[in-house]
């Protein structure tokens, strides 16, 4: 077997010890400082020339501590694989390189055992800051990362009890306007298919539908909310449709409380051959990106995606560059994108 010669990892003391030459100076000259310093060209030159013979790489993250900054950012998100938290971590990733930091990001799977050791791992990678949609289920580290002053902002989801950076949504009122289109077009068995998780936003958008209904003068019968299961919701909603279209729920219009609930419900009503709008009209709240090109297209709640990831960044940034310590609150509007999934095209 052939001899492997290992490669060893050159380090600034060794280019020292070999060109006699203090580590300082070759700092700078390496960093691209060495005619603001005043280092002669033919040091510059011997020590560029020394650093590519030997393949030397410089060690970012000793640089970053040696600054106190890494540069990175740290996105945490449910399920990155969702095309909402998708789009956001772009945008995310867009604006915070155009302010010269890299963003690094992982799912938690709606898990708090999960979210807490991404928490925990990107802390040790020596992160700048932390941007969260957390699973609402893991206070503590929020809680520990509010005390200890570390800056981070928490998008999507938040905490009531805790005073922290948070950009989200209107959710009760998104709800609110998209029942609100259906008792237009003359529905009045109206029901909302949502999820058994107990995220704020999701019992938002429920109180958003019942107010919508009450200040309508309509009756909410209990058999036309449907909670389906998160771990499971494409197998469940078949089931979910078949119920509310059946007599005695007979209903003649739904809201589902997200976009992959609308698309798994949309897939259900075509398996039962329910016509859409004809026999039941359905708005979404979010948008996947064939809802505008589907037969019929579907009336959706347009999220404020690309407005959320650049406040969430300036805020972050805003922290991180010392500029203000308080918490802010952003709550942005959303709009209702009318379409023929509601009957009114």
């Amino acid at each position: 077997m052939a001899n492997v010669r290992k490669v060893q990892k050159v380090t600034l003391q060794d280019i020292a010890n070999q060109l006699n030459i203090s580590k300082a100076t070759i700092s700078i000259v390496l960093n691209g400082h060495g005619d603001k310093k005043r280092v002669s060209k033919d040091t510059q030159e011997r020590i560029i020339q020394f650093a590519k013979e030997n393949n030397y790489r410089a060690n970012h993250l000793a640089r970053g501590l040696s600054l106190g900054k890494s540069d990175m950012i740290g996105l945490v998100v449910p399920n990155i694989g969702d095309s909402y938290f998708a789009r956001i971590a772009r945008r995310i990733e867009r604006k915070a390189r155009l302010s010269g930091y890299n963003v690094v990001f992982s799912s938690t799977g709606e898990s708090k055992e999960r979210e807490s050791e991404l928490i925990q791992s990107m802390l040790s990678r020596g992160v700048d800051g932390l941007i969260i949609a957390s699973s609402q289920k893991n206070q503590e580290d929020i809680s520990r990362l509010k005390e200890s002053k570390f800056p981070f902002v928490l998008i999507d989801r938040c905490y009531q009890e805790l005073e922290t950076n948070f950009v989200g949504e209107d959710n009760l009122g998104g709800a609110s306007r998209a029942t609100d289109q259906l008792v237009k077009t003359g529905r009045k068995r109206i029901g909302f298919v949502t999820l058994n998780i107990g995220l704020e936003a999701i019992h938002q958008r429920l109180a958003g539908y019942q107010l919508s209904m009450k200040q309508n003068g309509l009756p909410i019968e209990a058999p036309w909310i449907r909670e389906v299961d998160y771990e499971y919701a494409e197998s469940d909603m078949l089931e979910q449709i078949k119920s509310l279209v059946q007599s005695p729920s007979c209903i003649e219009g739904i809201v589902f409380a997200t976009h992959y609930l609308a698309a798994s419900g949309i897939r259900a009503l075509k398996e039962e051959n329910i016509r859409v709008p004809e026999d039941v009209a359905l708005v979404s709240f979010g948008q996947m990106n064939a809802f505008d090109i589907t037969e019929p297209p579907i009336t959706s709640i347009i999220q404020p995606v690309d407005e959320l990831g650049d406040r969430a960044v300036e805020i972050l940034l805003d922290n991180l560059n010392g500029e203000t310590s308080d918490n802010r609150r952003v709550i942005l509007n959303n709009r209702l994108e009318i379409r023929k999934s509601c009957g009114t095209l």
